[in-house]
């Protein structure tokens, strides 16, 4: 199954949906958040209280470009290559991706 992915420009909605997830009782291992500044995306893992969720810290190994790195990731949770081309596009001008791999989340996050 496709994991659930939305686009964030805006700290505190992300914030808002990772509580709302979390009441939800889904759990850190299923939620991923992705970004271009490794530093911010572990800000947001701080402020949300939950550990594990910051995919940026996954070493997947050996790329020498980001952008190989971030592809590879978005496949491992199965994005397919052209959707993920779209989120590295998001990534690249500073939005930041949260991944939900538990499917009982749809429709939950708008």
């Amino acid at each position: 199954m496709n994991p659930v992915v939305k686009v964030y420009t805006n700290e505190k909605d992300l914030e808002t949906d990772v509580n709302t997830l979390k009441d939800q009782g889904i759990s850190q291992k299923d939620i991923y958040i992705l970004s271009s500044d490794e530093a911010h995306t572990a800000e947001i893992v701080e402020q949300t209280e939950l550990e594990n969720i910051n995919y940026n810290r996954k070493d997947i190994g050996g790329y020498s470009y980001k952008e190989d790195e971030f592809l590879r990731k978005l496949e491992i949770l199965n994005i397919t290559e052209i959707e993920a081309e779209k989120y590295i596009k998001e990534i690249k001008q500073g939005k930041v991706l949260l991944i939900v791999t538990d499917q009982r989340i749809k429709g939950v996050l708008k």
